[in-house]
């Protein structure tokens, strides 16, 4: 019998917060504190940049959900930090 990940919601979890955080320092998403969008690229890169060293340590040890996940954060997330990268050396 073949050996196959078991689901665990923490990374699911893990990969919507970080996300999220992605998303607000890309300016996406208002600042819970101060309710005003603002940008950081280098905090957003930094996310990024995570998730995907996350995906390329993990890969095989992922159920097909949670890579799905981690592919679709990864790839909504890259075009918005190029947009707001773009937008900055405008």
């Amino acid at each position: 019998m073949a050996d196959f990940p078991e689901a665990d919601p923490r990374f699911s979890e893990f990969v919507i917060l970080q996300a999220q955080n992605a998303g607000l320092f890309l300016g996406q998403i208002p600042n819970p504190a101060s309710g005003v969008k603002s940008v950081n690229l280098r905090a957003a890169k930094s996310v990024i940049d995570s998730l995907e060293m996350l995906a390329s340590k993990t890969r095989g040890n992922l159920t097909a959900s949670e890579t799905k996940l981690l592919d679709t954060a990864i790839d909504n997330l890259k075009p918005l930090y190029q947009s707001a990268l773009a937008a900055e050396q405008a």
